[in-house]
């Protein structure tokens, strides 16, 4: 499934419909083992998120644009993906998508192994296969993507305004059911958290276990934690980051705290780090309740940037 998010994530944002505020816990599957969500019309109507938007049409979509043809900052909105425990991954991508993108999609699609019309109408959707062989292709072709597909991924553009994308038969249809949602569920012990903001820019969550049932992370907050979220958002102006995690046990959150606050008194402390970023570091929060340890801290849009592009 790692191939096919390649294809999905370039393809579409580089990176469902729901209200500007990001999605809750209740618009996730009980059993979700991962989740990412991008809300990138609220980036760009945002104070704090349009530097950052730009950051992403420049270093993200332009690539999309040149190799494929397609232009992200005219047609995404909004994408949503999560995984599923064993039924693999969903991707929800909603925005004003046109005809012509949809032709090119299906053109790239039909230059691989295997390309079948499945549905009617209203729920008709695509099973695609590429030829999972991309060691002859030039990096700057976009077909690499659709070879690298060699699993199978299933898509839609039947729903108004959305892209579907799933790994199962069952996963689609049902989205195609109900508008692009799935159909909510009790939520049992375990359940991933979501964290929001009123506007929130991007979120995401994962279990760590379910991607290394051996426990052999090399971060060793990673091996010690049941759960992670994070979630960036625009408050006064400033990109707000909060994250948190779960750890198995108290006694381990409150050891990762001291961690966490010992690193950054280090940094601080270094005369090289820049003085308006250690002044920041000095103001980041870090908090623990029980098992839950959180950290949070607001930047400045202009030092972010300056971040990533180094």
């Amino acid at each position: 499934m790692c191939k096919s998010l390649i294809f999905i994530g370039t393809i579409l944002a580089g990176l469902p419909a729901v209200a500007g505020a990001g999605i809750s816990a209740s618009e996730l599957p009980a059993t979700s083992t991962w989740y990412f969500h991008a809300d990138f019309d609220e980036m760009r109507g945002s104070a704090a998120g349009r530097e950052l938007y730009q950051w992403l049409d420049r270093e993200v979509f332009d690539e999309i644009r040149a190799e494929v043809g397609i232009d992200p900052d005219e047609e995404a909105d909004r994408i949503t993906a999560f995984g599923v425990g064993d039924s693999g991954a969903v991707v929800v991508l909603q925005g004003k998508v046109s005809q012509s993108t949809e032709d090119k999609l299906l053109a790239l699609m039909a230059s691989g192994r295997k390309l079948d019309k499945l549905g009617s109408q209203r729920k008709s959707y695509y099973y695609f296969v590429g030829d999972d062989d991309t060691e002859s292709i030039d990096d700057g072709d976009a077909k690499r993507y659709v070879d690298s597909v060699g699993d199978g991924v299933y898509v839609s553009f039947a729903l108004d305004d959305k892209i579907v994308v799933t790994s199962t038969p069952e996963q689609m249809e049902s989205l195609l059911s109900n508008n692009g949602r799935l159909p909510p569920a009790r939520k049992p012990s375990g359940t991933l958290f979501v964290l929001t903001a009123e506007k929130s820019l991007m979120q995401a969550g994962l279990k760590p276990e379910e991607f290394d049932h051996k426990g052999n992370w090399d971060s060793n907050i990673l091996r010690n934690a049941e759960q992670l979220a994070i979630t960036i958002a625009d408050v006064a102006g400033k990109v707000s980051v909060e994250a948190q995690l779960v750890a198995k046990e108290a006694e381990m959150a409150e050891s990762l705290a001291s961690i966490a606050r010992g690193l950054i008194s280090l940094q601080v402390f270094n005369d090289n780090l820049d003085p308006e970023l250690a002044s920041l570091l000095q103001g980041t929060r870090v908090d623990v309740d029980d098992t839950r340890l959180s950290i949070s801290i607001a930047l400045d849009p202009a030092l972010l940037l300056s971040v990533l592009d180094d």
